[in-house]
């Protein structure tokens, strides 16, 4: 896992290596050697290609030194920034599975996707037929001001052909973002237009919500769902429920689930909104790092409202620092299934080129002192298999089957302020199990949100529908997707996803109509009118409503 699903400090340490090329790492002035490579070389002098090469490290590392001779003795021509960077990584990995190298791209888009924004200019697309089109536009950003909708198709953009080029994402992105300030030109095709129509877009700082949906659910009851734990996303938060509570709501849902995580201080700084002063959050403790002790406020905006927290497997880092306390703390009830169990705290130390080391440099404790890291001794191999196990065990359909991993079996010592019985050791452990609904996660389902067919055929055929709703609750509450409709879907599927089968379609038919309705609701109304309509039907919401009666 990366920064955004790992717990984080939020300190940023740059530090330049001398060469830009090098790979000594430095991390408080211990030099980390390579592991596990075994490297034929004579220490003190050696013979290569009849050239004498002086080996005599001088305060480099052996790692930097051997680069250094692939890059200037080697056979053939290598990409050594490449193998350094696969190299740095080995090592990291043999440490534990959260340590990790990122090269400068995805230091960068990790680190964006955690700062709140983006420069750019505020559209989501899809790639259908070679052809960028506009599936969500921003609203108040760069494209809407320029009128932008969702449907258009770009043709050209800077004057030169883009589409029908074999478009990438990664080309598409490279276009579209670039410095604040800078122009970007574009030749679009309204959708049901056959006239190019050519705009010229101001770049500008895209902001980007950690709160895909804040709204009220049932009665004096809100719903908040967080993607993820951003430097803007206790902001966010208020925000939001300070809306809600204008609405009366009196009771909160919180969903984390599928939130792998974000910044430690944005964790606790979430959960400060719902305890009391001087209340033990979290506490973090590490070989090089002293207990550091995160304790609430009396600054908070929920403190005595009702709360539930949804997480699951995928619920993970931040996500469970703050469902974590709050159980501990018995200040909410927790509802889904156990979640990822990641109690490690990383530190991201920046290179003169971009990249970045991610590096573990504490273990996160709860409020009852509990560490929920799950073992990584086998290797990162089965640390990621983990998830795959749980299912083939049947803990994620069978509330009993949870109890029986050989983790929770155990007598725990660990207890919620009210005495209450928690569990260490692999994750979040939840008050309420809710076990998944097997409809929802079949191969179909799959491929077709992964082949992004339910966007493609709202483009393709839902856009006049979607024109007769002025809103997304008059579309939420009065359309429905018909069987005639259904069935149009799947025909139009099978052109890209080959062999349905009948029982495929039986197996899916329910979930396809709701995912259907919910991709036209994001593509008109954004993500507050997608998660609406997934609601509706989804089990552990409404349990989670339930159990705040």
């Amino acid at each position: 896992m990366l920064l955004q699903n790992a717990a984080c400090s939020t300190k940023i340490i740059s530090f330049v290596l001398g060469m830009k090329q090098t790979a000594a790492i430095i991390f408080r002035s211990a030099i980390l050697v390579l592991l596990g490579v075994t490297i034929g070389l004579y220490i003190g002098g050696g013979s290569f290609g009849g050239e004498d090469v002086d080996l005599a490290f001088s305060g480099r590392s052996k790692l930097s030194k051997v680069l250094d001779l692939v890059r200037n003795n080697y056979v053939d021509s290598v990409n050594v920034d490449s193998v350094e960077g696969e190299t740095v990584n080995e090592l990291l990995q043999r440490l534990d599975p959260h340590s990790i190298y990122l090269p400068a791209q995805q230091a960068q888009s990790v680190n964006e996707k955690l700062e709140g924004g983006f420069n750019g200019i505020g559209v989501e697309y899809n790639l259908l037929r070679d052809t960028m089109v506009i599936s969500y536009v921003y609203p108040g950003g760069p494209a809407a001001l320029q009128g932008i909708k969702a449907g258009d198709k770009v043709i050209e953009a800077n004057h030169q052909k883009f589409a029908g080029i074999q478009l990438t994402n990664t080309q598409v992105s490279k276009t579209l973002r670039g410095e604040k300030g800078s122009k970007l030109d574009l030749a679009v095709l309204p959708a049901g237009s056959n006239s190019l129509k050519t705009v010229t877009i101001k770049r500008d700082r895209v902001p980007l919500s950690s709160i895909d949906a804040a709204y009220k659910i049932a009665g004096e009851t809100g719903y908040i769902k967080i993607s993820k734990f951003a430097t803007t996303t206790d902001a966010d938060f208020r925000k939001a429920l300070l809306k809600l509570k204008a609405d009366g709501v009196k009771k909160l849902v919180l969903d984390l689930r599928g939130n792998g995580g974000g910044y430690l201080n944005t964790a606790t700084s979430l959960a400060d909104e719902f305890l009391n002063s001087k209340q033990l959050i979290v506490y973090t403790k590490g070989k090089h790092e002293p207990r550091t002790d995160y304790f609430a406020t009396d600054s908070g905006v929920f403190q005595n409202g009702k709360l539930a927290v949804l997480i699951d497997e995928y619920s993970a880092s931040a996500s469970e620092i703050l469902a974590g306390s709050l159980q501990d703390l018995d200040r909410a009830t927790i509802v889904g299934r156990r979640s990822f169990g990641k109690g490690l705290v990383q530190e991201q130390f920046q290179f003169d080129d971009g990249s970045a080391v991610n590096l573990t440099v504490a273990r996160y404790y709860t409020a009852s002192g509990r560490s929920i890291q799950k073992t990584y001794k086998d290797g990162a191999v089965s640390y990621r298999n983990e998830l795959a196990e749980r299912m083939r065990k049947g803990e994620l359909f069978s509330a009993e089957s949870n109890l029986n991993d050989s983790v929770l079996r155990t007598n725990s010592k660990y207890r919620t302020s009210a005495g209450r019985k928690v569990f260490s050791g692999g994750g979040i452990m939840p008050d309420v199990f809710v076990p998944e609904d097997t409809t929802k996660n079949t191969w179909l389902i799959h491929q077709l949100s992964k082949n992004d067919v339910f966007t493609a055929y709202v483009i393709d055929y839902l856009q006049l529908v979607l024109k007769t709703y002025t809103t997304d609750d008059a579309f939420i509450s009065q359309y429905n997707v018909s069987d005639v409709e259904l069935n149009r879907f799947f025909k139009y599927a099978a052109l890209t996803v080959k062999d349905i089968t009948n029982e495929e379609i039986i197996a899916g038919k329910a979930h396809a109509k709701t995912l259907l309705k919910a991709t036209a609701a994001h593509f008109k109304w954004g993500d507050e009118a997608y998660y609406k309509t997934l609601n509706n039907t989804d089990v552990a919401v409404w349990k989670a409503v339930e159990s705040l009666d």
